[in-house]
Formats: C-alpha cells, sequence, structure tokens
C-alpha cells in the first residue's frame, strides 16, 4: 500500500493502540512511534464472578442455560470504541491528514462502528491484521506488501 510522508498509521486490537507517523516515503515507509497505550484486560474466566443462570420455559419443565456475559470482549470493544474517539479528537485537532488503520478483523469491525465523518474522510486504508505484537520494521514491511 502507498502510504505517503505524514500519513498518521494506527495499529490496534483490543488492548493495545500504538500511533505511528510515516517519516518516509510512498515507497520506503518510515514509521515513527507518536504514542502508545495499553490497558489490562484479564481473562474472562477472572472477570466473571458466577456461573450463567438458568431459565425455565413457561408450561414445560425445560430448563436452558442463559448465555454468559463475555466481559473480556465488552473490554475489548470499549477499548476500541476509545481508539476511535482519539483518532476523531485527533482528527478535529487535525494533527493528521491521512490515515491508515491496522487492526484484528474484530476490532476493526468495531473501531467501524465508532468512525466520525472527519476521520472517514482522513481514511486511506485500512489492514485487517493484529500486528500489535510486531516490530516497526515487520510493520513497514507488512503495509508496503499490501494493496
Amino acid at each position: 500500500m502507498k502510504m505517503p510522508n505524514g500519513t498518521f498509521v494506527v495499529v490496534a486490537d483490543g488492548r493495545k493502540m500504538l500511533f505511528f507517523r510515516n517519516e518516509g516515503d510512498e515507497d520506503y515507509p518510515q514509521l515513527e512511534l507518536d504514542n502508545k497505550r495499553q490497558q489490562e484486560n484479564p481473562p474472562n474466566r477472572e472477570l466473571k464472578a458466577n456461573e450463567a443462570g438458568r431459565s425455565f420455559s413457561s408450561g414445560s419443565h425445560a430448563r436452558s442455560k442463559m448465555e454468559d456475559t463475555d466481559f473480556h470482549q465488552l473490554e475489548e470493544d470499549r477499548f476500541a470504541a476509545e481508539t476511535a474517539d482519539l483518532l476523531y479528537k485527533r482528527a478535529h485537532r487535525n494533527d493528521f491528514e491521512k490515515l491508515l488503520v491496522i487492526a484484528p478483523p474484530r476490532t476493526l469491525g468495531e473501531l467501524r462502528k465508532h468512525y466520525h465523518k472527519e476521520v472517514e474522510d482522513r481514511l486511506i486504508g485500512e489492514i485487517d491484521k493484529d500486528l500489535t505484537g510486531h516490530t516497526i520494521a515487520e510493520i513497514e514491511k507488512i503495509v508496503q506488501a499490501s494493496g
């Protein structure tokens, strides 16, 4: 993917967001870390207090287990919404003109739900991969190979 100089790049998942700026050119990106945020999000088994309850159908003796709430996933979705909000605030301050978002498919879907028009207007692309654990050099190579 061609990424002009100055492009703002967000690499995120449900627990970590990395903000970069391309200080290179379209053909040879050079990502410089602008900011990062990370949150603790323990596994769901550590977040829930009780097992799901049971419901009874009226008129029968059938019982069914209620679906467990996945608090871990709820927290990841909230973090993605927070990321989208930060992007809006930075776009509103004109911190960037072009934006590339890299996130795993589920996080990317959650981000899209919360994109503001100012963010959408600056979006030059999305890559649906989880790259938060990769080095900057690996991220640069994957961006070059995409698209």
